[in-house]
């Protein structure tokens, strides 16, 4: 058998992101810069230079359902080999589809049930063990036709069951399912109103007027709604940018009962009558965000040009021409920006977190002296070492914050997990006040060198919790904690990045 030009390379020019167990040609589909690939149906080489694994078998072709069901399970007990072999390191698994269905009778379900079995196995797995996740193949599968997916031309001569040509769609899908698995996604969801989260001018229509409930087109603005009312509940933060009389919107939160979307889903909101990039830059100043994770939802394609002329790093999708298409510009809408693989305590408590900041704010223009308002806060620190309880958040902090971030050093779930196995200490902050929790909000990461000499591998905290004096009294119990372990030196370094110039000093 040829040595795969990785086993050969020094690590220095290959850096080993993924290594795919696979069962036909697979390599079109990824980065050859940083994926390596078994051999075909080959377990037996686990790479230990892999950051993670991708398992990617798919149903063999064969006519006879017997064989290929008995092959089906053979693949199931090798992924339950695999995953005992690799350690903590993460596992992404492709669930089995039945690309070719060669069923010669119609009741013999013997394929389909091995198949239900490895995906059954697969999720099972994935229950028991946090660094094995499991991936809808056929969400992008079922884009095209049994023969936009399968050119037997490339199957029989380079035993590619998947055809090369739709190698491009299939690298934009997994980037966006890399960022889901990551906890990776914008944070925020900027709504104009006026048929856009109902039908008609609220101005010309009134508040019982525009079309929202009932019949058509009313039912499926309703729909619309309902969706951003469970995006809301998933943590993304919803906000309002509309040209509008914001008394008559009030009215029109009062007096409609078909509204789904209430007042207390909406975290900020700017109704009046400046432009909408002015009144975005402001949102994101209140809400401490950047504008690179907001997405600008408009039917009005004048406003979303504007948006996107004028800040280019706001996502600006076209909206539907018609309403029945909105449950359709959902789907697009999560499937591009906010989905993420699992949620954490903070995902869901995002909301509420943001409106605490919203009264934080409020009360802070009551007080002449900052440190007076401060003081008023009776803010309260808790640190804690990582555990099955917090680890997610843990990893999705160092993945998503760049502003505070002594070295950006970007972390998955599994990694943390073997770096506290092996000797890193890893701990993290939440903090709270008397308007509520901010969650999880700081991270610091330390590497033992001796017993006596330590170096900081990671510091970072959220940017809700900057400029309160929670960073110095973070850094200084840690200090106290290291200290009390017998550490009588600490080192760091700064990473310098285009976003983390405030943490340099």
């Amino acid at each position: 058998m040829d040595t795969p030009i990785w086993a050969v390379l020094p690590k220095r020019y290959f850096k080993m992101k993924w290594f795919v167990f696979r069962n036909n040609t697979v390599e079109p589909f990824f980065d050859g810069k940083t994926v390596a690939f078994s051999g075909y149906d080959d377990v037996s080489v686990v790479p230990t230079e892999a950051e993670g694994f991708i398992w990617f078998y798919q149903v063999p072709v064969k006519f006879s359902s017997g064989v290929l069901a008995q092959e089906i399970r053979s693949i199931t007990e090798k992924l339950q080999l695999v995953v005992g072999e690799i350690g903590t390191k993460p596992l992404v698994v492709f669930t089995m589809e039945n690309l070719v269905d060669l069923k010669l009778v119609t009741s013999d379900m013997a394929v389909q049930e091995a198949i239900d079995s490895f995906n059954a196995t697969a999720r099972t797995l994935a229950h028991a063990h946090s660094h094995v996740k499991v991936v809808d193949f056929s969400e992008f599968t079922k884009r095209y036709t049994s023969q936009q997916l399968i050119d037997w031309k490339y199957y029989f001569i380079s035993q590619s069951l998947l055809n090369p040509k739709i190698a491009k769609d299939f690298k934009v899908w997994w980037h966006r399912i890399e960022e889901e698995l990551a906890l990776c996604r914008k944070k925020c969801l900027v709504l104009d109103l006026d048929n856009t989260l109902w039908g008609g001018i609220l101005g010309e229509d009134g508040a019982e007027g525009v079309k929202i409930g009932g019949d058509y087109p009313g039912n499926a603005f309703l729909y619309w709604q309902r969706g951003l009312v469970e995006l809301s509940k998933c943590g993304v933060i919803l906000a309002l940018c509309s040209k509008n009389n914001e008394a008559d919107v009030q009215e029109l939160w009062d007096a409609n009962p078909f509204m789904a979307l209430k007042r207390e889903h909406i975290s900020a909101h700017r109704i009046n009558w400046q432009s909408k990039d002015q009144n975005i830059r402001e949102l994101a100043e209140e809400l401490n965000i950047g504008l690179d994770s907001m997405v600008f939802v408009d039917d009005n394609p004048t406003e979303r040009e504007l948006v996107k002329q004028t800040l280019p790093m706001v996502a600006v999708p076209d909206f539907p021409a018609k309403p029945y298409e909105l449950v359709d510009f959902f789907q697009s809408l999560v499937r591009d920006y906010f989905r993420i693989y699992e949620l954490t305590h903070d995902d869901v408590d995002k909301v509420n977190q943001y409106k605490a900041n919203a009264q934080r704010d409020a009360e802070q223009k009551r007080f002449a002296q900052y440190d007076h308002y401060l003081r008023s806060l009776d803010i309260e620190i808790r640190v804690e070492e990582a555990n099955d309880f917090n680890f997610a958040r843990i990893a999705q902090l160092t993945q998503k914050t760049n502003q505070f971030n002594l070295t950006t050093h970007r972390y998955t779930e599994a990694r943390l997990r073997e770096m506290q196995a092996a000797g890193s200490q890893i701990w993290c902050m939440s903090v709270s006040d008397r308007f509520g929790s901010y969650g999880i909000s700081g991270v610091m990461i330390v590497n033992p060198i001796d017993a006596t000499v330590a170096e900081v591998d990671t510091l970072l905290l959220s940017c809700r919790v900057l400029g309160k004096g929670i960073e110095h009294a973070f850094v200084c119990h840690m200090l106290q904690m290291l200290a009390k372990k017998g550490y009588q030196s600490l080192t760091a370094s700064y990473l310098p990045t285009a976003k983390n110039a405030q943490v340099k000093d």
